[in-house]
């Protein structure tokens, strides 16, 4: 069983965030693996376990200058590693990184991908579903827990009153819940093994996308941000008998009562 789990590199969320000039999160800093991806390494490397073969590759965008989050993914089991870098990336938007994200799981051919429900410095929850749509896969999200009987992948998916069992044929995307697994340590053997596993650099013309990512690509743009007003300090009243008034005149103002 093959099995692909979609990754990014991020900030360092311990570290100062900061924008570049073009309003876009700055990255030059040290990048970790998102610890939101970690559950999804964890599981692919149960499921090839437990199905007797296969491996586990992971699928990621962004800077390759700094790996180290990507070798992390390595030391803690994957095989192998596809990481599209390339300048003209700079500025994508969801739907152009899921172009970029399903043009590559393609050349890996996988049964199954996994990804996160959402990455931990954007925040949008819709690219696994693009990716899904664009490979046209089935795809099932918030997994509480994912097994796979030969061609038959069934998940609990969560809910607000449980979760449903889900069925669907593979190939198929599921994203993870966090805490859906327990994500292991990377042993030092596994980090010396990391070193040398083979990590595949692909460019935007390699998976022929000119013209589709990037700003020009993109279906938005940011043209300015400002930072959010500091929050004012509440209004202080002494009880002179007249609390209850005071308090239902201010939930009458705005309009709870």
């Amino acid at each position: 069983m093959n099995v692909v789990v979609c990754v990014k590199q991020i900030p360092d969320p311990t570290a100062p965030q900061s924008l570049d000039a073009s309003y876009n999160l700055d990255r030059s800093g040290k990048l970790i693996l998102d610890e939101a991806d970690t559950y999804g390494v964890e599981m692919a490397l149960q499921l090839v376990d437990r199905a007797g073969g296969g491996e586990v590759t992971v699928v990621s965008m962004g800077s390759s200058a700094d790996l180290a989050g990507i070798r992390n993914a390595l030391a803690m089991g994957a095989a192998r590693a596809i990481v599209v870098s390339d300048e003209a990336l700079r500025g994508t938007d969801a739907l152009g990184t899921a172009k970029v994200l399903a043009a590559a799981v393609r050349r890996a051919a996988p049964d199954l991908v996994l990804a996160a429900t959402e990455s931990s410095d954007g925040y949008t929850g819709t690219l696994p579903v693009q990716l899904a749509e664009l490979l046209a896969w089935p795809s099932v999200t918030f997994a509480t827990s994912v097994s796979v009987e030969g061609t038959t992948l069934s998940v609990h998916r969560q809910t607000e009153a449980g979760y449903d069992e889900v069925t669907a044929p593979l190939p198929a995307v599921v994203t993870l819940t966090a805490g859906v697994v327990e994500p292991r340590y990377a042993s030092f053997k596994g980090i010396m093994a990391a070193k040398s596993k083979p990590v595949e650099q692909l460019s935007v013309a390699d998976l022929g996308l000119e013209g589709q990512v990037g700003p020009a690509g993109a279906r938005q743009a940011i043209v300015d941000v400002t930072a959010a007003e500091a929050r004012a300090g509440g209004e202080k009243h002494v009880d002179e008998g007249d609390g209850a008034a005071r308090i239902v005149a201010f939930l009458e103002s705005i309009k709870v009562l």
